[in-house]
């Protein structure tokens, strides 16, 4: 097993067990970043956190709590 696999393995077994958290920190950031701009990138800000769930569903295979607290978000 190469150290890239190594890598990946221990990833999605963070992500497994931290889902949720990694999911919340997001969460708290784009909210952060979002009030911080005025709402000026508020479809960019919630563009990148789907990329961040949709990332974190592909490591885990399960949904990891996604919030729908910004606009622009798609369930």
């Amino acid at each position: 097993m190469g150290f890239l696999d190594k890598a990946k393995d221990a990833a999605r077994k963070a992500v497994g067990q931290h889902g949720d958290k990694i999911n919340d920190a997001a969460d708290k950031a784009a909210k952060l970043l979002d009030k911080k701009t005025d709402g000026k990138h508020t479809e960019k800000i919630a563009d990148g956190k789907n990329k961040l769930e949709d990332a974190l569903d592909k490591l885990d295979g399960k949904n990891d709590g996604k919030n729908d607290d910004l606009p622009g978000r798609t369930p």
